[in-house]
């Protein structure tokens, strides 16, 4: 986005409904921001005052670590309390807590009680097979309904959970287990995927070899190949939760409001990938309150969280905060276009979905098969939308607002990461959006962008995002690494005591902020910064083009010159006219600056399980070097 286009569009305004407002739980974002600006911790303790806590804190935040804050010491508590004990002693146990649809087209449903019941019985299996309080558990599997009863199994328990992704090698799993000394794992079969099933048990046999600390492997039936099964090691799921030892009545665990509740593993700028550990306090009452706040949870929605369980937005967003909330999620296994470009709009219209809520990479890869395909579906219980995993760009964002939401439904545009455990920067649905633009810190959150020594950038400057104060839901530490937790977010702005979010960003004349991208993400050519992210929305507001990623390849003379990858919309196809044609219209939309030196047009772009275009591997196979560790690159 070029200063002519960010100055345009920070005057593009739409404003939400009079309806949407009155019914919101926050109408007032000023006054809520304003006093939980004004004192932090009170706010937060008013927040975990709506949970159940077996006993009560003591002091709301411990500081004396920083910046390894405690929240809510002294408390004692265990978040599935939260999530399933509490609803099951209300008229919400007979409420759906989860509908599930296959990739295949099978249907599940799980109301209150009966997820209770089912994470009581595989509690009691992980005890059984001697997991205790403390003791971690690995978790790789599709996206099925035993993923979530797997986590939540967990929690109940006291073990700590580390969800790994679907789409991971042999290689990243073992080492993942490997870090975690996870003795139990559990996975499944298979998992469908556009038709074809990914042999996750295949899989794991391998990274079990490499990983010989794991005595036992929990094998969910989904998919019905024949699969190896060692004997003494390998236990079939259906089989052990029909034993006695599968008691649907689980104790649950009292844990400390600071005891780990999972390790989450993410990409660090090195290539090597970090445990984020999360607790159970903190993060409880941060994700429910944010998901409250920002997408205004009523008991009669049907919120569709399209993530991953095995990502942050599918633990905070999908499994924790909805059921604690006592919401209705829905959770669907397979990919968005198949069989046809229409299979999210058609469980839309079949399911009444009320709330979506899904990445920018999915909205543009859904846009590119054109409006017909929507438009083919009756959308209307639609209320609200949102948008995770980076910045969207404002093509995207209008096709989504206009065909998706039919011109009513506010896009909350979320930014937040895996160390910030639950939205930083949102929208809340009664305030006025800007394409593009994640708007303002949520209540209780201080965010700024900075320059190098710290002072606040002017309106429309580029510069690091920043946030100046504690909050429950971050992370506590890089498990078994604390000195890179301090190292890589808090030691750049020592002497503040910021957060560094890794992110650069600018902030406009009403204060609403612009992620631009990872500040590894921006390119200097010729002694100009330009922002991934710029040119990306440059070149996607052709009409030819679905989705680009660029990346600066190194230049003698220029220092990096542009290179771009592009993604081309059905009906197109890529020839040196078509080159010269988007290279005249960066021109015109960025400036000649932004003009890549090359286009290359592709099939796919290398993600990561978040949906976040993985700029290092292109780079690597632009300059022709080896592309580092892809664990974590979807599939």
């Amino acid at each position: 986005m070029s200063d002519q286009e960010f100055v345009l569009s920070t005057q593009e305004w739409y404003y939400p409904s009079d309806e949407i407002v009155n019914q919101s739980h926050v109408s007032d974002y000023e006054a809520v921001y304003t006093e939980a600006a004004a004192d932090p911790q009170a706010f937060w303790a008013k927040r975990a005052e709506t949970l159940e806590w077996y006993q009560r804190w003591e002091k709301v935040l411990d500081e004396s670590g920083a910046p390894f804050y405690k929240w809510f010491v002294g408390g004692k508590t265990n978040i599935a309390l939260n999530a399933l004990d509490r609803h099951i002693k209300t008229w919400r146990k007979n409420k759906l807590a989860l509908i599930w649809e296959g990739e295949p087209g099978d249907k599940q449903t799980y109301s209150y009680w009966r997820l209770w019941q089912e994470v009581n019985k595989f509690g009691n299996v992980l005890r059984s097979m001697g997991v205790k309080k403390g003791d971690r558990v690995t978790i790789y599997m599709g996206r099925i309904p035993e993923l979530i009863i797997a986590m939540l199994a967990c929690a109940k328990i006291g073990a700590v959970h580390s969800v790994i992704y679907g789409g991971f090698s042999e290689h990243a799993l073992a080492d993942r287990i490997e870090d975690a000394q996870s003795r139990v794992l559990v996975t499944c079969d298979g998992a469908w995927l556009r038709g074809s099933i990914v042999e996750l048990k295949k899989i794991a046999d391998q990274a079990v070899h490499r990983s010989p600390i794991v005595e036992h492997v929990i094998v969910v039936k989904r998919t019905g190949q024949d699969v190896p099964m060692q004997a003494g090691r390998d236990f079939w799921y259906h089989d052990l939760m029909s034993l006695p030892i599968a008691s649907p009545n689980c104790e649950t665990e009292v844990m400390d409001a600071e005891d780990p509740l999972f390790i989450l593993y993410t990409s660090g700028t090195t290539g090597k990938p970090k445990g984020i550990l999360h607790t159970h306090g903190g993060y409880q009452v941060y994700t429910s309150t944010t998901l409250q706040y920002a997408f205004d949870i009523r008991d009669e929605d049907r919120w569709w969280c399209a993530a991953d369980p095995g990502w942050i937005t599918g633990h905070s967003y999908i499994v924790y905060a909805p059921l604690i909330l006592g919401a209705t999620s829905f959770v669907y296994e397979g990919a968005p276009n198949f069989p046809y470009p229409n299979r999210w709009w058609k469980m839309i219209e079949n399911y009444g979905i009320s709330i979506l809520y899904t990445a920018p990479t999915a909205i543009r890869g859904l846009m590119r098969f054109g409006d017909a395909w929507p438009k083919r579906h009756n959308l209307s219980s639609l209320r609200l939308l949102g948008s995770v995993g980076e910045p969207i760009n404002p093509e995207a964002w209008r096709w989504y607002h206009s065909i998706i939401g039919g011109g009513r439904c506010p896009v909350i545009d979320t930014w937040w990461q895996t160390e910030t455990g639950g939205f930083m920067i949102t929208p809340l649905p009664s305030v006025g959006l800007k394409p593009g633009s994640a708007t303002r810190p949520f209540p209780g959150v201080i965010a700024d962008v900075v320059d190098d020594d710290g002072n606040t950038c002017a309106p429309g400057v580029e510069g690091k995002l920043v946030i100046k104060n504690p909050w429950p839901g971050m992370l506590r530490t890089i498990y078994g690494d604390p000195d890179r937790m301090v190292r890589q977010y808090f030691s750049t702005y020592a002497r503040q005591g910021w957060y560094l979010a890794g992110d650069s960003a600018r902030k406009d004349e009403d204060g609403y902020f612009w992620i631009i991208g990872r500040i590894d993400d921006v390119i200097k050519v010729s002694g100009y910064r330009l922002g991934t992210a710029e040119v990306e929305s440059g070149l996607v507001s052709h009409a030819a083009v679905a989705e680009s990623a660029v990346i600066g390849v190194p230049d003698e003379v220029r220092g990096n010159v542009i290179y771009a990858y592009c993604l081309l919309r059905a009906g197109f196809q890529g020839s040196d006219a078509l080159v010269d044609e988007l290279k005249d219209h960066i021109r015109k939309e960025v400036g000649p600056i932004a003009v890549p030196t090359k286009i290359e047009f592709v099939s796919a772009l290398p993600k990561t399980r978040s949906g976040k275009i993985m700029r290092r591997v292109l780079k690597a196979r632009a300059m022709g070097l080896p592309e580092g560790d892809t664990s974590t690159l979807e599939e």
